[in-house]
């Protein structure tokens, strides 16, 4: 029996973490979930076998609890990152300061290979200080890690989405449905295609230092998505192109609620088509073909259709 493989897995417990410690345990990795919260994690302990999965304490914020984390560890793969500052959880300290702190103390700890999620539209130009702080945060990482993999999905859909479900929500209870920056260009990808780029290119040290673009195969504007998900929940409501001068006002307001529905940077990362550049598609490189929204989505949207419950089905983009 070979000797044992361990992955620490930051923000493990997360939307995309949960597939990234799957796809580890079912390769045979010992399996550190490390967050914040690692009573809310125990429950991915079911995806292995007994023992295979443990919950972590671990804040991308302080040393100590990220260094016993990554101890004696093969692999680590950093997910954490906010999309808007709350309290002391703000861009600077996670997505930046904490993305360099982890790759910082995987190096002191000699960790063989580092794996940092992005985005897509990180920059430093970007227009939005989340994409800026996407764009510092590989840097900081780049510092101690110059053979870190950096993935750079767009934005990712799955069952336990923020985003299509959002739009069906949204669908179901209001009158209409709103769509800000309605000519935004995106690239939805799915999670479990994501969490797969991340377990293959941790698996080989030909991709060490490369970064990797994840974008879905269709491209869909704001307005694209939001007539979508009418169809798919079979909702017959108007849709609403917000104007830029009242989203923003709605964005200021929205903003200093709980939840943050919406927010003024929100809206600036609207601004900018958020697509893989043509050519640069990380799926090809990793011989990965990405499935698409009208494939998958329709299934867990079901439970937010109007009318008469009818057989699941896939729908055309």
């Amino acid at each position: 029996m070979g000797a044992r493989k361990i992955a620490t897995v930051l923000g493990g417990g997360g939307f995309v973490g949960r597939y990234v410690v799957q796809n580890l345990a079912r390769a045979g990795y010992e399996v550190r979930v490390a967050s914040r919260r690692p009573d809310l994690t125990a429950r991915l302990r079911a995806l292995g076998r007994v023992g295979q999965i443990a919950p972590f304490y671990a804040s991308v914020v302080d040393d100590a609890s990220v260094a016993c984390a990554v101890q004696g560890a093969d692999v680590v793969i950093n997910l954490v990152a906010v999309l808007t500052s709350v309290k002391q959880q703000t861009l600077q300290a996670v997505n930046v300061e904490g993305a360099g702190r982890v790759a910082r103390i995987a190096a002191e700890a000699n960790v063989p290979v580092f794996v940092q999620m992005s985005a897509l539209g990180a920059s430093e130009t970007a227009l939005s200080d989340y994409g800026k702080s996407r764009a510092a945060g590989e840097k900081a990482v780049r510092q101690y890690r110059p053979d870190a993999v950096i993935i750079r999905p767009s934005v990712i859909f799955g069952p336990e989405d923020h985003f299509f479900n959002m739009f069906a929500g949204l669908a179901r209870y209001l009158p209409c449905l709103p769509v800000y920056g309605a000519h935004a260009r995106l690239q939805p990808v799915y999670v479990g295609d994501v969490a797969q780029a991340i377990f293959m290119a941790a698996q080989s040290s030909a991709f060490a230092g490369k970064e990797f673009l994840l974008g879905g195969p269709q491209e869909m504007t704001m307005l694209d998505i939001a007539r979508f998900v009418l169809r798919v929940t079979r909702r017959h409501k108007p849709i609403f192109i917000v104007p830029a001068a009242l989203a923003k006002l709605q964005a200021m307001i929205l903003e200093q609620l709980p939840g943050h529905f919406l927010t003024q940077d929100q809206l600036r990362m609207l601004a900018s088509d958020n697509v893989v550049p043509a050519g640069q598609s990380g799926f090809e490189a990793l011989n990965i073909v990405p499935q698409s929204v009208g494939a998958i989505v329709p299934s867990y949207l079901a439970r937010f259709r109007g009318g008469e419950a009818q057989k699941d089905i896939s729908v055309p983009v």
